[in-house]
């Protein structure tokens, strides 16, 4: 089975959320779907489902490789990196 090779090296305490929002779909007047934290550095943005993927768009440009979602009620973090979840 495979593992995430990155949870291990996240910050402790998580970083604080950026926004409560996907700043980059507010500037592009489109809707956020559902919201993912970058466990790297606290960027908020949309899931894959939105129409501009601005969680996987902050991973490809920055390399941060573990996310986790930031909906209420949901609990589960994805490495975009080894394509599992953590």
């Amino acid at each position: 089975m495979k593992q995430c090779t990155h949870a291990g090296a996240l910050p402790h305490p998580e970083p604080k959320p950026r926004s409560e929002t996907c700043l980059e779909c507010l500037a592009a007047g489109t809707h956020p779907v559902q919201l993912r934290l970058c466990l790297e550095c606290g960027h908020v943005g949309c899931c894959d489902s939105s129409p501009l993927r601005h969680a996987t768009a902050h991973h490809t440009d920055t390399g941060h490789p573990v996310m986790r979602t930031f909906e209420p009620g949901e609990d589960w973090r994805w490495c975009f990196v080894d394509h599992v979840l953590v």
